[in-house]
């Protein structure tokens, strides 16, 4: 089970990544050309807010019962975790990081729905949406990455 949530949770990435730059480039348009926020902004808001939660559901469960999460910090005492480049990314760097982006997305998502100016709603979902999308691409095992590399898909 742990593997086939790994391979969905790595799959997930996929979507958010791609629902993310479509929602920046929508809102960076929209900001620019000072469009209003449309429907189709919304519904990629949504549909990439929906996503970022179920990812998170996904990785909240492989932090809890998989090999590099909770178990592991608590049988390594978050000292010798915390010297460990891997654990530490896995067992701390990671998820903090992650729940910051989503955060990220949910406030922008948020800010869709409020009755403000719509240049100011472009501006504020284009900023929250791009500071999470930067910190998605840091935080993510790519497979380049020495030690925490994980595979493309």
């Amino acid at each position: 089970m742990y593997t086939g949530l790994l391979h969905l949770h790595s799959f997930l990435r996929w979507i958010i990544l791609l629902l993310l730059v479509i929602a920046i480039l929508m809102s960076l348009s929209g900001m620019t050309g000072k469009k209003p926020f449309s429907a189709g902004q919304k519904k990629t808001g949504l549909f990439l807010m929906i996503a970022a939660h179920t990812e998170l559901l996904v990785g909240l469960y492989q932090w809890i019962f998989g090999p590099w999460g909770i178990k592991n910090l608590s049988n390594m005492g978050m000292g010798a975790a915390m010297k460990d480049h891997t654990a530490r990314f896995y067992g701390v760097e990671h998820i903090v990081a992650m729940l910051i982006a989503i955060v990220l997305i949910t406030i922008g998502r948020g800010v869709s729905k409020k009755s403000i100016p719509d240049t100011v709603k472009q501006k504020k979902t284009f900023w929250f949406f791009l500071v999470a999308l930067v910190i998605i691409l840091v935080s993510i095992p790519w497979p380049f990455r020495e030690g925490i590399a994980r595979p493309w898909f």
